[in-house]
């Protein structure tokens, strides 16, 4: 019985796994066309900026920001933790 549950959960799970991956990507490219234009405008006309980027490095793009803020939010966690054992 309990297997038949499972069967059941986990495609919903990997479509909602799916749909959250696709929004993240969208939300980076449309992000990356509103913004770097606007940033780099000179840059962006000589070429030497894409003005828009594809799904592969919006997904690119997306796993470095995720590894910055893994970092820097492990790097907090630690002074916390030394802030509150050490004063």
């Amino acid at each position: 019985m309990r297997r038949k549950w499972w069967i059941g959960i986990i495609p919903g799970i990997l479509i909602l796994i799916a749909i959250v991956l696709v929004l993240g990507l969208f939300l980076v490219k449309v992000m990356w066309a509103w913004v770097v234009p606007d940033l780099f405008p000179e840059s962006v006309n000589q070429g030497l900026v894409a003005e828009t980027i594809s799904w592969f490095t919006s997904f690119k793009i997306a796993i470095a920001m995720a590894l910055f803020s893994g970092f820097i939010g492990g790097a907090l966690r630690g002074k916390r933790y030394w802030h509150h054992n050490h004063y």
